[in-house]
C-alpha cells in the first residue's frame, strides 16, 4: 500500500481504514517549546521530533501524528520577564494529553504505538502514561529517544566537540545542525556563543553540575539529583559549543537516526498484539 503522505493528518477517513488493514502501527512525535539560545528557534525539539518521524515513516511507510509541540519544560522558563518564549505544561496535563492522544489511536484499530520524543525532560514524566496505556488496553506502547546528549550512540563518529564541551547538549553543536539541515533561515549562527557552564551558584561545597543531565556529582561519584534550573549554569541558554554545527552533520544524524527507528518499526509490524479493551470509553 503507497499512500500519498505517511502524516495521519494528509489522510483522509478512508485512507486510514486502507492503512489498517495492512498495518497496525503508528507513531507519536512528542517535543517541547523552549528557548535555545540566542541562535535557535523555540521549536527546536520539534523540528527534530518531526523530521525523524517523518523520515521513519517514508522508509517505513507508518504513519505518524502530528507533533506534540508542547512539553515539560519548568527549568526553560528563567525569571519572570525574561521573555525566553518557553512554554512548559505541567506534569499531569501532559500525562492525560499523551494518554488520550494514545487511547484514541487504539480506538480506531491501531495496536502499536510508538512516541518518538525528542525532549529529554519528557523522559522524566512520561512513564505513568505509556505503563497505563499498556495495562488499560494492552496495546504495544514504546517511546523511543534518538537525541545525543550524554550518550552520542549512533552520531559519535560526527560529533566534533569533546566531551567536557557537551557535543550533543542544549542548542550546541547536534541541536544546531539539525535545525541548519532542516533550514538555515532559521538559525543566526552570528549570535551563536561557545558557552562554558558555571556550577549553580546555589550548590553545597563539593558538589559539582556541568551540564543538563539531572545527576549531580560529590567525591567522584553521581548518586545526587537536584531540580536545577538552566538558568543555574547558563546564561544564554547554550551548553557547550555549537560553531561546529553543520547542516551536513545535521543530515547524516537524521538520516541514521530515522534507519534506526525505520528498522526497529519493522520489528514491530511482525508483533502479534491482543488488545483486550479498545473502546476509549473515558473519551468525554
Amino acid at each position: 500500500m503507497d499512500l500519498h503522505s505517511y502524516a495521519l493528518a494528509d489522510l483522509s477517513t478512508v485512507d486510514v481504514k486502507a492503512y489498517l488493514d495492512e498495518k497496525d502501527v503508528v507513531m507519536i512525535p512528542i517535543a517541547s517549546l523552549e528557548q535555545h539560545g540566542p541562535h535557535l528557534p523555540l521549536s527546536t525539539d520539534k523540528i527534530q521530533a518531526e523530521e525523524i518521524a517523518r523520515r521513519a515513516g517514508e522508509k517505513a511507510k507508518v504513519l505518524y501524528t502530528p507533533c506534540v509541540w508542547m512539553g515539560y519544560s519548568p527549568q526553560h522558563m528563567y525569571a519572570p520577564g525574561a521573555g525566553t518564549g518557553t512554554i512548559t505544561v505541567r506534569a499531569q496535563v501532559l500525562l492525560d494529553l499523551w494518554y488520550d492522544i494514545g487511547r484514541s489511536l487504539i480506538h480506531h484499530g491501531f495496536n502499536k504505538l510508538v512516541y518518538v520524543n525528542n525532549h529529554g525532560s519528557n523522559v522524566k514524566i512520561i512513564e505513568p502514561a505509556l505503563r497505563q496505556l499498556r495495562y488499560d488496553t494492552g496495546a504495544f506502547i514504546c517511546m523511543t529517544k534518538l537525541y545525543g546528549e550524554r550518550y552520542m550512540g549512533l552520531i559519535d563518529d560526527i560529533m566534533e566537540n569533546p566531551p567536557e564541551e557537551t557535543p550533543g547538549w542544549h542548542s550546541s553543536e547536534l541541536e544546531t545542525s539539525a535545525v541548519l539541515a532542516h533550514d538555515s533561515s532559521l538559525v543566526r549562527m552570528d549570535r551563536g556563543v561557545n558557552q562554558k557552564v558555571k556550577r549553580p551558584d546555589w550548590f553545597p561545597d563539593g558538589f559539582v553540575k556541568l551540564d543538563g543531565a539531572p545527576d549531580v556529582e560529590f567525591l567522584g561519584y553521581q548518586y545526587f539529583w537536584f531540580p536545577t534550573d538552566h538558568s543555574d549554569f547558563t546564561e544564554t541558554g547554550i551548553i557547550g559549543n555549537p560553531m561546529r554545527g553543520t547542516a551536513e552533520k545535521g543530515e547524516t544524524a537524521f538520516e541514521r537516526y530515522a534507519d534506526h527507528l525505520a528498522a526497529a518499526l519493522a520489528e514491530f509490524e511482525g508483533l502479534d498484539v491482543d488488545v483486550h479493551d479498545r473502546e476509549f470509553r473515558q473519551r468525554a
